[in-house]
C-alpha cells in the first residue's frame, strides 16, 4: 500500500521529468568570442550541431571541362544568362543546378516535356533564370556580406526544388475587435519570433520594408528620440529570428557590455547588418516582381510570393554550409568572376602622377539612402588610387546629417552611410587598419546635398 509521502515523491518525480523535458541535455560546448568576464560566449549543443551537420553536407563537384569551343548563345536558343559561356560549361552548370534544385524532377521541373528546352512555358523555367541571375548579383554585389565565398543555388534547396526557409507576410488570427483589433502581432506565438509573445511577423518590416531596427534612442527625449517599446520589440523579434537561423546568441554579433555601441561590436555585426540590407534588396529586386508569374498554389495567404530570410541560406548554421565554398567551382557561370566598380582595384598610379592632396574627396548621398552612386564610386575610385600610390598613408571616413525631419534617423543613417564607403574601400583592396571612421555630426543650417556626404580625409 503507497503511503501519502510515496505518492508526493512520485507525483515530485513526474513534475521534475516535465520540468527538465524542456532542458537542453548537458553537457553544451561554451565558445569565447570576446574578453573574459563580459560573458562574451557563444553556447552550443552537441547534439544540435551533430543534427545540423548532414544538412549542411556538401555535394561533390561535377568535374570541369576544357575551355573554350562554341558559345551556349549561339548553339542554343533563348539562352539569356549564361549565353558567354561555351556549351561544355553551359552544360555543365545545368547538370550542376538540377542536382542542387531537383534532382529527382530532373530537367522536366523546368522543361516542358515533349517541347523544345527553349521554351518558357513553365513558370519554374522563368522564376529559376530569375534566381539564377540573383545569385550572380549576390556574388558580385554582396562580398561585403558573402564575402569570397558567394553562393549557389544549393545554398538555399539542398535538393529540394522549394528551399526548406522560405517565409510569407503573416496576417496574424482574426481580431475580436475593440480594444484587441489592433495588437501589433503580440502574444500570438509564431515560429519565426521563438514562440515567444513578441510580434508574429518581424520580417516584413524590417527584410521587405525599411523600418528603423533600433531599440534605445541615440539622445535625450528632448533631442527627437522617438524610440518606442513596440518597436524595440519588434527589432528583438528580428534578433531573436537571427539568432535561430544561424545557431548562435546574442554575443556573435553584439559586445554585452553595451550592445549599441558599434564601435565595441565585433566585426559580424557589420556582416550582419549587410546581410539584412542584401536580403531586402533581393525581397525586392527579385523575388516581389515575380509575384504574377507564381500561380495562386505557390503564394502565401496574403497572395505574395516567397520570400528570402537568414535562415533560406543559414539553415541553423553560422555560416551557410559552414562555409564550404562551393561557388569557385562554376566562377563564370555563378558570377565569382563578375566585378562591380568598387569591388576592382585600382591600378597604383605613380606619386607624382596622384599625390595626397587629391584627398579629401566628398560622396555624396541620396535623399533616406546609404547605397553608393556613380559618382561616387569615381570619388572612392580616386581615394583608392591615392592610396595606393602611398602604403603608409591612412584615412578617416566622417559621415554628416542635418537636423531636419527625425535629427536621430539622421544622425543613424550618416552612420551607415560611412559603413557603405568603408565597405568599399576595403572591398577595393583597402586594408581595414588604414581607415578610421569618426562618429557622425550635424551639419550647421537646414538640408542639403552636401548635409547627406561622407568625407574621406587624410588621417593625421
Amino acid at each position: 500500500m503507497k503511503t501519502p509521502l510515496a505518492g508526493a515523491r512520485f507525483l515530485l518525480a513526474v513534475l521534475a521529468g516535465l520540468v527538465l523535458a524542456g532542458c537542453e541535455k548537458p553537457p553544451p560546448d561554451v565558445v569565447q568570442r570576446g574578453y573574459r568576464g563580459l560573458a562574451m560566449q557563444t553556447v552550443y549543443n552537441p547534439r544540435t550541431v551533430a543534427a545540423q551537420a548532414e544538412l549542411n553536407a556538401v555535394p561533390a563537384a561535377i568535374p570541369p571541362v576544357p575551355d573554350g569551343g562554341p558559345l551556349a548563345k549561339d548553339v542554343f536558343k533563348n539562352v539569356q544568362v549564361l549565353g558567354d559561356l561555351g556549351v561544355a560549361e553551359f552544360t555543365r552548370t545545368m547538370q550542376a543546378i538540377t542536382a542542387w534544385v531537383a534532382p529527382e524532377q530532373g530537367c522536366a521541373y523546368c522543361h516542358k516535356t515533349g517541347a523544345e528546352l527553349s521554351d518558357d512555358g513553365l513558370y519554374t523555367k522563368v522564376v529559376a533564370r530569375r534566381m539564377l541571375q540573383m545569385t550572380r548579383q549576390v556574388n558580385a554585389q554582396w562580398k561585403p556580406h558573402v564575402a569570397e565565398t558567394g553562393v549557389t543555388c544549393y545554398t538555399c534547396h539542398r535538393g529540394h526544388p522549394v528551399p526548406a526557409q522560405v517565409w510569407f507576410t503573416d496576417p496574424g488570427p482574426k481580431a475580436a475587435g475593440g480594444s484587441t483589433a489592433d495588437n501589433a502581432g503580440q502574444n500570438h506565438p509564431a515560429a519565426v519570433s521563438a514562440l515567444t509573445s513578441l510580434p508574429l511577423d518581424p520580417l516584413t518590416p524590417f527584410l521587405l520594408q525599411d523600418h528603423p531596427i533600433r531599440v534605445t534612442g541615440t539622445t535625450a527625449l528632448p533631442e527627437g528620440n522617438r524610440k518606442s517599446i513596440k518597436q524595440a520589440e519588434w527589432t528583438f523579434g528580428l534578433m531573436t529570428h537571427i539568432s535561430k537561423s544561424l545557431g548562435v546568441n546574442c554575443t556573435y554579433c553584439h559586445n554585452s557590455r553595451s550592445f549599441a555601441e558599434w564601435e565595441q561590436s565585433p566585426p559580424t555585426r557589420v556582416t550582419a547588418w549587410q546581410g539584412i540590407r542584401m536580403v531586402r534588396e533581393l525581397n525586392n529586386t527579385f523575388m516581389e516582381p515575380l509575384t504574377s508569374t507564381f500561380p495562386a498554389s505557390r503564394r502565401g495567404p496574403q497572395g505574395d510570393v516567397p520570400k528570402i530570410n537568414c535562415a533560406t541560406c543559414h539553415n541553423g548554421a553560422f555560416k551557410p554550409l559552414y562555409g564550404a565554398a562551393m561557388a569557385k567551382d562554376h566562377p563564370a557561370a555563378l558570377g565569382t568572376m563578375l566585378k562591380t566598380v568598387a569591388a576592382t582595384p585600382v591600378a597604383a598610379a605613380p606619386a607624382a602622377a596622384m599625390p595626397m592632396a587629391a584627398l579629401p574627396v566628398r560622396i555624396l548621398f541620396a535623399v533616406g539612402k546609404d547605397a553608393i552612386e556613380d559618382e561616387g564610386r569615381r570619388a572612392i575610385e580616386q581615394a583608392v588610387a591615392a592610396l595606393a600610390a602611398d602604403p603608409a598613408a591612412k584615412v578617416s571616413l566622417s559621415g554628416y546629417a542635418d537636423k531636419t525631419g527625425n535629427p536621430d534617423k539622421n544622425l543613424e543613417l550618416a552612420k551607415m552611410r560611412a559603413f557603405a564607403v568603408r565597405d568599399a574601400l576595403k572591398a577595393a583592396g583597402v586594408a581595414e587598419d588604414r581607415i578610421e571612421l569618426k562618429k557622425p555630426e550635424f551639419v550647421i543650417g537646414g538640408a542639403s546635398a552636401d548635409s547627406r556626404r561622407v568625407d574621406i580625409n587624410l588621417a593625421s
